[in-house]
């Protein structure tokens, strides 16, 4: 008997292939999916402007890496002696003017340097429901926990999603013709927005990215809203929240994710990573046996290997690892 109701997964989609570069832009489920693929040895940018909720502000800041665009004072904001972008999750604000603007740039160069080789743009969109800073008129990207009669509050439509992200989807394939976009709705729920608004706004994400897989060849969605809601509808699927994902949905999430893209060299190389990432791990009673020595020096060897094979494999933090707990 089977006991709940299994999403459909896509079928007869482009593999994402290990040594695929990939630009994840979202919400903070995008942060987990995109943690496990950076686990995985994945080449991947995951969020450069930080966590961003909604799909204008995410257009708005891939626009800037197209454009090349550089950060400077007129662009950032001060109170209470803390530097900030509109544009940027709070990680990247600081109490240093330089600072901030460092850290901002920094991550835009990196994905202006990296986007010409992207093979796959991620997009997880959280909530339709934007915020207008009233001085511009401007959509901002986080509102710093300002006062709410700063912004005015409103509901994107579909066709201005799908307008904005049309342009924009065109002006990428010039730039870089390889490149494919996948599409998905994030399952966290914003109760800020009521639970009819979070589910009218989640309606208008769902309309929106149809639409653009209509329109565009290139263009894929990936239903992780809908197994979330549908198929892990149990709270024990749950953080303590009651409105994330746990590591468990996650983790299923991810498998759902390998079923329809990853091809059998990129399985081939996860399960061969996970046994490296289990030798590294362990930890035995005594660390300065003979045996482990040898364990290590074994796994060691086997990274080395790995890395001649895969040259694209950043694998330093892990052969550092394994040397300082090599007797010296």
């Amino acid at each position: 008997m089977e006991f709940r109701t299994k999403v459909d997964l896509p079928v007869g989609v482009p593999p994402i292939h290990h040594s695929d570069i990939l630009m994840l832009w979202g919400s903070c489920f995008v942060e987990n999916i995109g943690k496990l693929f950076s686990d995985y040895k994945f080449q991947c940018d995951i969020n450069p402007f930080g966590i961003l909720y909604n799909p204008y502000s995410i257009a708005k800041a891939l626009s800037n890496v197209l454009t090349k665009k550089k950060f400077d004072e007129t662009n950032l904001r001060k109170d209470q002696d803390v530097w900030y972008s509109m544009m940027h999750h709070g990680s990247f604000s600081s109490s240093d003017k330089g600072e901030c603007l460092g850290k901002i740039n920094g991550r835009l160069q990196n994905a202006i340097n990296l986007f010409p080789q992207v093979r796959w743009m991620i997009f997880t969109w959280g909530t339709a429901w934007v915020y207008e800073w009233k001085e511009t008129g401007e959509v901002v990207g986080n509102c710093h926990k300002l006062p709410s009669h700063c912004f005015t509050r409103r509901l994107l439509s579909v066709d201005e999603i799908v307008e904005t992200y049309t342009k924009l989807i065109k002006e990428m394939m010039i730039l870089n013709p390889q490149v494919h976009f996948l599409f998905t709705v994030s399952p966290i729920r914003h109760v800020k927005d009521g639970m009819h608004g979070n589910q009218v706004s989640k309606s208008v994400l769902l309309l929106a990215a149809q639409q653009l897989v209509e329109k565009f060849p290139c263009c894929f969605y990936f239903p992780s809203y809908e197994i979330m809601i549908d198929e892990l509808r149990d709270y024990r699927f749950y953080a303590e929240d009651m409105l994330h994902p746990s590591q468990l949905a996650i983790d299923y999430m991810w498998e759902c994710v390998g079923k329809v893209f990853f091809p059998p060299s990129t399985i081939t190389f996860l399960n061969e990573w996970e046994k490296l990432k289990k030798g590294i791990n362990h930890r035995p009673f005594d660390v300065n046996s003979n045996q482990y020595q040898r364990f290590l020096s074994q796994i060691l060897l086997r990274i080395e290997l790995l890395k001649e094979k895969f040259p694209y494999l950043d694998v330093q933090k892990e052969i550092e690892i394994c040397r300082d707990r090599l007797k010296k």
